[in-house]
């Protein structure tokens, strides 16, 4: 009964030990799929991301906002001639100068308003540039390289008793449903991003259309502010991603299973609570409000 017992031991830890091998290995690849999809998404401008959702966003702007943009437009020049004839006493002192500045700030309005899209993607394609150079110096150091670990691992496990790789075997489940709830977290704050942009984007004319007077512009410079810290906000969760990078090439090296597992669900938990912290920090630096 002695070899039935034994035989029933190393079979039950062999299956254990394959599990835990498999869980580890799959723990590794979704994160680095995940890492890598960051840097994919971020690095691309809103037309590009998903261009049906883009155009149908530019139509409904074009369509339904510009002429609302329109009417405001008028409103804030009518605002803007009437306080430039009372501001000199009533015509009394009135420069004829004045009519001259108030038509090229017409043209200047009017051309920013039919330009919207173009002044837009002019500000996204700024913050890409910068975005695409900073996953360049990245690019190739992304991934955490778990051979190190994966090649020492299966002897720590067989040192190991039945029990422990029971629990070890429970501590890997967990881990695992703990960071996929990490990966649907950065997922949602990447494509939230994208859905924020589309947003912002659509209703793009209204602010835009305010700028000719300087009270009204308020309205359109801190749309431009927030325009800004969301195109930026890119590169912040490139230089996220990249220290996220250099952290985990650490992790392979450390002296245990255990102390592999939560270094790797520690820096990713790190991970997802800088990339939720990007926006205010954007927003912040480019005093949008």
């Amino acid at each position: 009964m002695d070899w039935l017992f034994g035989w029933l031991t190393d079979w039950i830890k062999q299956g254990l030990i394959d599990g835990i091998m498999a869980r580890f290995a799959g723990l590794y690849d979704a994160i680095n799929a995940e890492v890598g999809n960051i840097a994919a998404n971020v690095g691309q401008t809103p037309g590009d991301w998903n261009p049906p959702v883009f155009n149908m966003v530019r139509t409904l702007s074009e369509t339904a906002v510009i002429p609302v943009a329109g009417m405001i437009l008028t409103f804030v020049l009518c605002y803007e001639l009437i306080q430039l004839i009372i501001e000199k006493n009533n015509m009394h002192e009135f420069d004829t100068f004045n009519i001259y500045k108030w038509i090229f700030k017409t043209f200047v309005a009017v051309y920013i308003l039919t330009h919207t899209f173009d002044i837009v993607m002019g500000v996204f394609a700024l913050a890409q540039n910068v975005i695409n150079t900073s996953a360049g110096v990245i690019s190739g150091s992304l991934e955490v390289n778990a051979g190190a670990a994966l090649a020492t691992l299966e002897a720590q496990l067989q040192a190991m008793g039945i029990w422990e790789l029971m629990g070890l075997f429970l501590e890997t489940f967990l881990i695992n449903i703990c960071l996929w709830i990490l990966m649907i977290c950065i997922f949602v704050i990447i494509f939230g991003r994208m859905i924020e942009i589309y947003l912002t984007v659509s209703i793009a004319p209204i602010p835009l259309a305010t700028m000719a007077n300087r009270e009204w512009g308020q309205i359109g410079n801190n749309y431009l502010k927030a325009l800004f810290a969301l195109a930026f906000q890119g590169f912040l969760i490139m230089v996220c991603v990249a220290i996220y990078a250099i952290l985990v090439q650490t992790i392979p090296d450390a002296a245990s299973v255990h102390a592999a597992i939560w270094g790797t669900v520690g820096y990713t938990v790190l991970l997802a609570f800088a990339l939720f912290k990007t926006s205010s920090l954007s927003k912040s630096l480019f005093s949008a409000h």
